[in-house]
């Protein structure tokens, strides 16, 4: 594992899992064409690292011909990006539990998420349209680990796309972490927002959508 990292930091390996977190799959081929590599090079690297385990493959159907082998991440790189839900932060919400009683933990919760509303909205007060705040926040998000952007649909909702759930581990303890965030979300941006996940393997797609009056009528 460590060697792996090592590997990581001096080689193109980290750039494959960086590609590989924001897809839900990619061929040796669309790798090695992001990348500007050699595809021998690029497939050496994910066979490593689907040896060490962080990747896997599938096979994405094609109208003609042979399906296409892509990789992506398997459940183990979650390990190599941001996690809020470390231990210690489980460990001190499970004692305030014991300590203070059950409604300690979402109380808790609560005022974090407040205060990092309250904090993320001084910085988006430069912003004078709701995509301008859109895209304040998916950087502010980005910098938190939660790799978003700022997109469009096909039918004009403004839409904030996120590639890692750094609360994963704490929401799975507390569904409450989940709604907290959507709501400070909300409060941000001053409309609805809708929330939606898929989640395949090792990777995930965290999906905001943007609700304005417009689109609501």
């Amino acid at each position: 594992m460590i060697n792996l990292l090592r590997e990581m930091l001096h080689s193109p390996v980290l750039d494959i899992v960086q590609r590989l977190k924001h897809s839900t799959g990619m061929t040796v081929t669309e790798l090695c064409t992001a990348m500007k590599m050699s595809y021998m090079g690029v497939k050496q690297h994910c066979v490593e690292l689907e040896k060490a385990g962080f990747l896997d493959t599938w096979r994405r159907p094609k109208a003609s011909g042979r399906p296409e082998k892509l990789y992506r991440l398997t459940a183990k790189a979650e390990a190599l990006f941001m996690n809020h839900g470390t231990p210690l932060t489980l460990d001190l919400l499970a004692t305030a539990e014991k300590v203070y009683g059950e409604s300690a933990p979402p109380k808790l919760l609560y005022s974090y998420f407040q205060s990092k509303g309250e904090a993320w909205s001084l910085r988006l007060a430069v912003a004078s349209t709701l995509e301008e705040r859109a895209r304040l926040l998916a950087r502010l998000r980005t910098a938190d680990g939660c790799m978003s952007a700022c997109e469009t649909d096909a039918h004009g909702h403004l839409l904030l796309v996120e590639h890692h759930r750094p609360f994963r581990e704490l929401s799975a303890r507390y569904s409450i972490v989940d709604e907290l965030e959507c709501e400070m979300i909300e409060r941000l941006l001053g409309c609805e927002v809708r929330r939606s996940v898929e989640e395949v393997s090792g990777l995930v797609r965290v999906t905001f959508l943007i609700k304005t009056t417009a689109h609501s009528a």
